[in-house]
């Protein structure tokens, strides 16, 4: 375990260490890397920039929602190439039929709720199964930017009140208690899509009663 730990100490001392010269933009940089296939601490480099910059907190999750979606254009690539088999190598076939049926009902839906994630979900699956069930690539980068944003915008908002140390808590919460979480997420998205219905059904009925000739 000390040799593990040991690891981990020199390869995130070595991760801040090239983020320096990189500024604002170290952000950016990780979020693509940890997007295209390789595994990258990014929810605390988002953390600690958010911490250590609290008034530009925004800049840092929009970089980090921008590299994401940018990091992800190689696996979508190798999965447009690839085909079905590429995907089917790496999940079950129950699995598979149950990724297919998901973006059948609603592709944008079925890729950004997993990109909200934070890990262990496995996004990269998603991605893959966006190219290989042909979602429009303007659809794949909008939903993958999307949920990018509403997590690092969580992260970085739990940061400003809590502290990096979040980022540690978060991650044990989500593994000890994945479907109260996931519960909770969907909770959310309900009640931001029912609210975002009732305000754009306020806004039509007040056009159309402006645009109403007066009476006489």
């Amino acid at each position: 375990m000390k040799s593990i730990g040991h690891i981990l100490a020199r390869y995130t001392a070595w991760i801040w260490h090239a983020l320096g010269p990189l500024g604002i933009w170290g952000v950016f940089v990780v979020a693509f890397a940890d997007s295209a296939l390789l595994g990258m601490p990014v929810d605390a480099v988002v953390a600690a920039y958010v911490y250590n910059d609290r008034r530009h907190f925004y800049l840092y999750v929009l970089l980090a929602s921008v590299g994401s979606a940018g990091g992800s254009i190689p696996l979508y690539v190798i999965g447009y190439l690839g085909g079905e088999k590429v995907l089917r190598k790496r999940i079950s076939e129950e699995r598979f039929l149950r990724i297919h049926g998901s973006f059948e009902r609603h592709e944008f839906w079925a890729l950004m709720f997993p990109a909200m994630l934070p890990p262990p979900t496995p996004l990269k699956i998603f991605v893959l199964g966006a190219a290989v069930f042909e979602m429009r690539f303007e659809h794949f980068l909008a939903a993958i930017f999307a949920g990018r944003v509403v997590r690092f915008g969580v992260l970085a908002l739990l940061t400003l009140r809590f502290g990096p140390q979040i980022v540690v808590l978060a991650g044990h919460m989500f593994r000890q208690h994945l479907y109260w979480v996931l519960a909770a997420v969907v909770v959310g998205i309900a009640a931001l899509w029912l609210t975002m219905r009732r305000s754009m059904r306020s806004k039509r009925q007040g056009q159309l009663g402006s645009a109403s000739p007066p009476r006489e």
